[in-house]
């Protein structure tokens, strides 16, 4: 059993250092939970680590560990400290505004991350869509439908221009 554990170790190790060659990030991700049910805790946050963030595009592995819960005036707590490795930098980001994490530390690479233009640049965009879906999601609520309506079309303009300016800049890269 113990060389099963050591091959294993070694693959991780493996598919970590290729992945950070290719742009990746390996980060300490935090997470903290609070519920009035102590029992609903650790099941929510297994959750929220096994069937909603590990299955998130760009993140290749995660894993954690989650403390017990604790009571605090009216309620419980309960966090977790989860490592992931990440392909590039828009999968972490995307999981920050996702996901909301109480932190984040990255582990590596542990000095400093260089972005080619194009990389920046597809990320700035990927967050500009991200921006765009929840402003989506918020007006979708708020707004009489002709004007939702009315928006929306709006939008589209918007998204056809930003693939054109993506598909433009890839092009000369």
């Amino acid at each position: 059993m113990m060389m099963a554990d050591q091959q294993g170790k070694k693959e991780l190790e493996e598919v970590t250092r290729k992945t950070l060659e290719r742009g990746g990030l390996l980060v300490d991700l935090y997470f903290d939970m609070e519920s009035e049910k102590q029992e609903d805790l650790q099941p929510l946050m297994v959750d929220l680590l096994n069937n909603r963030l590990l299955k998130t595009p760009g993140i290749v592995y995660c894993t954690g560990s989650i403390e017990e819960p604790i009571k605090l005036k009216d309620t419980y707590s309960t966090n977790a400290q989860v490592s992931a490795l990440f392909q590039d930098l828009w999968s972490l980001m995307y999981v920050m505004f996702t996901f909301t994490p109480a932190g984040v530390e990255i582990v590596k690479p542990p000095n400093e991350k260089v972005l080619k233009s194009s990389e920046l640049h597809a990320v700035l965009l990927n967050i500009a869509q991200l921006s765009l879906e929840y402003n989506n999601y918020v007006l979708s609520r708020v707004l009489k439908k002709e004007d939702y309506d009315k928006v929306m079309e709006q939008m589209k303009h918007r998204e056809e221009l930003g693939k054109k300016l993506l598909e433009k800049k890839k092009g000369s890269d």
